[in-house]
């Protein structure tokens, strides 16, 4: 357990994913043109699924389209979905 996060295969989680770009989509959060530029930088939250835990302890985590990432368990743009995110985003979330 790390920083009072602890996580289990199943566990619905969400990503919250820096992006760079000239016209942020829909779904982007924390929007802060860059200084001097054209480009903006925010964030999307990916919501993905816990699907195997390493013996280091880092986390495997599954996209809706089968993709995985391996993430530190206290990586600070990680954290478990919520009761209500899971309800309200339930398509989102990839089967395991």
């Amino acid at each position: 357990m790390t920083h009072g996060r602890e996580y289990h295969v199943g566990d619905r989680v969400i990503f919250s994913m820096p992006k760079q770009s000239t016209h942020p989509g829909p779904r982007a959060r924390d929007v802060d043109p860059e200084p001097k530029g054209e480009y903006y930088r925010y964030s999307v939250d990916k919501f993905w699924i816990i699907c195997d835990m390493l013996e280091d302890g880092r986390l495997v985590a599954k996209t809706r389209r089968g993709k995985t990432h391996v993430l530190e368990p206290n990586d600070p743009r990680l954290r478990k979905a919520r009761w209500y995110e899971r309800l309200l985003n339930s398509t989102r979330f990839p089967m395991l």
